[in-house]
């Protein structure tokens, strides 16, 4: 079976796969799902120029119940039909709220069949919304295990067609890692933020950051730490060059709004 896309490219999608393919305002309206959502939004600060370099959607309860109270609904019936709605609230959102930053969104690689099916959501989302679409930065979980690295790298290759950029969450949690990096370079990965806790008082985890952000660097991939709570931790991370930052140091999510953002003094 046979769908044309944007650009008229045609894309093949296995008989007996093929997902329900919803409007934006379906998807928005939770089409396929038996639950409701919202956004919260966090900066992505950029600590050398001091501004805001993005913000990541991050799935809230409709009232601000927490991530978990979501994702736990998610099954393999409905995690396509979610990865969808994520994509179209996420814009909306950022839309309404006009944030004036890149925007990151999360994907689930295990919901997408195809990746040129959710890029056709994606454009027409952006449409009409009114977000431009080199302003999305789409996030591969790591935490999501997935056996087939191929897989991954043809929907980044294709979201970078569409001049999307890409990004690799949580690194060095999950299942990629290393392995993945060495096929395919995305244009940021995100340390988990496990490996940012108290690196002030770990000399090993201190000496690996140095050592990831130093072979980025050299391959053109911007490093975030994320989960940065301290002005110690701060402190050493900008020792190792990294200048992309997320976390409560310098803004919490902000439910439904683009959030208030803090610069200490080191």
């Amino acid at each position: 079976m046979k769908f044309k896309f944007p650009e008229d490219q045609l894309v093949t999608i296995p008989e007996g796969k093929v997902p329900k393919l919803y409007s934006c305002a379906e998807c928005r309206n939770g089409a396929g799902l038996d639950f409701s959502f919202t956004m919260a939004f966090q900066p992505i600060v950029d600590w050398n120029k001091k501004t805001i370099y993005s913000h990541e959607a991050l799935v809230r309860g409709i009232t601000g119940e927490s991530a978990y109270s979501i994702l736990s609904k998610v099954n393999a019936t409905n995690r396509y039909q979610f990865d969808q709605a994520c994509r179209i609230k996420a814009i909306q959102l950022a839309s309404q709220i006009q944030i004036p930053s890149y925007l990151n969104i999360n994907f689930l690689p295990n919901a997408i069949y195809q990746p040129e099916t959710c890029i056709r959501t994606t454009l027409e989302a952006s449409r009409e919304y009114q977000f431009p679409l080199n302003r999305l930065v789409f996030e591969l979980t790591e935490g999501e295990e997935v056996q087939d690295h191929d897989h991954i790298i043809k929907i980044f290759k294709a979201y970078k067609q569409y001049g999307f950029l890409t990004a690799i969450d949580d690194f060095g949690s999950g299942y990629s890692g290393l392995n993945l990096l060495a096929k395919f370079q995305p244009d940021l990965i995100k340390l988990d933020m496990e490996l940012i806790r108290n690196i002030h008082l770990n000399s090993v985890a201190q000496k690996l950051t140095h050592a990831i952000a130093g072979v980025c660097r050299e391959i053109g991939i911007a490093v975030i730490a994320e989960g940065v709570e301290t002005i110690e931790e701060l402190k050493v991370l900008v020792d190792s060059g990294i200048h992309l930052y997320q976390g409560y140091l310098f803004s919490k999510p902000a439910f439904e709004s683009a959030g208030e953002v803090t610069f200490p003094t080191l």
